[in-house]
């Protein structure tokens, strides 16, 4: 049965290995620290974020997104860790809210592996905060508990991890936001293809030829030449071949229902006329000649 807690509540976790989920209306950075027994942060290598991912007994996502999944490994947390601090900040650098007040409040829930809820809290109450410690996980008397928290920072992850007492916060808060901003980089889809090359003008001769401008007779670009090109033929000059039919019938040189593809060799102008009966048709009507 799923314990819904309410600020400063806090419930015993059955097990070590456990996932914390996050659900939220926009893109949040999720990431998590390690603590002391007043829980305070002794340095950023404490620091589980987008941009280093995993401590002992840890790992969080990799980029913003609005919903995450942390593992978490409580008997390979160090033993001097007491807190382990989940946080979650709205990116510096997306084009979403800048403020939790305006979007749906998060939610947060500590799972078994299998996905089945042990705890979970709906953090209410954020308006001007950018950053937001969501839970705690804790350790009392050699087992560990979940407590909500919702303890919300308008100054963000800066004054989020001063109060945690690490000095390098507002450096740390850089680094997290660059990492972040990063990833939201890397997901924008690519551009739109650029336009087609031009594509030469058949119907008129080109300005270069011979040292008069002329045309060279034979040229594929003489419009009188025998190798004038033909618009129509799949594979000439300027034109991105595309099957055609078999010009007999529905059946193509590779067997029934086989289209002609460009690249095949078609016959030259001037040539005479062209038999267009399949080839196993003209092998028949020999034979019935005979």
């Amino acid at each position: 049965m799923t314990a819904e807690l309410t600020r400063g509540q806090n419930h015993p976790l059955p097990g070590a290995r456990l996932e914390i989920r996050v659900s939220a209306g926009t893109q949040v950075v999720a990431g998590a620290t390690f603590g002391d027994e007043n829980g305070t942060l002794h340095g950023a290598d404490g620091v589980a974020h987008p941009g280093s991912p995993t401590l002992p007994g840890l790992e969080v996502s990799r980029q913003a997104a609005a919903d995450h999944r942390l593992a978490v490994d409580l008997d390979a947390v160090p033993d001097a860790v007491h807190r382990v601090s989940v946080l979650l900040a709205l990116p510096e650098a997306g084009r979403g809210p800048a403020r939790f007040g305006a979007v749906a409040a998060p939610f947060v829930a500590v799972t078994h592996l299998d996905g089945d809820e042990v705890a979970s809290y709906t953090i209410t109450g954020l308006e001007a905060e950018s950053a937001v410690v969501a839970l705690e996980l804790y350790r009392r008397q050699g087992a560990w508990k979940v407590r909500a928290v919702g303890q919300g920072y308008a100054g963000g992850l800066a004054e989020l991890f001063a109060d945690q007492k690490l000095p390098e916060a507002h450096r740390l808060a850089g680094t997290i936001h660059e990492a972040v901003a990063g990833g939201l980089a890397r997901s924008v889809p690519a551009p739109p293809a650029a336009a087609p090359a031009h594509r030469p003008d058949h119907g008129s001769a080109p300005r270069s030829g011979g040292p008069d401008g002329a045309v060279p007779p034979g040229s594929p670009y003489d419009p009188q030449g025998a190798h004038a090109p033909n618009p129509q033929t799949p594979g000439a000059p300027g034109q991105r071949g595309a099957p055609q039919p078999y010009p007999g019938g529905p059946d193509g040189p590779d067997g029934p229902g086989e289209p002609v593809t460009a690249g095949q060799p078609s016959a030259p102008a001037g040539a005479g006329p062209i038999d267009y009966t399949h080839p196993r048709r003209q092998t028949a009507a020999r034979t019935a000649d005979r």
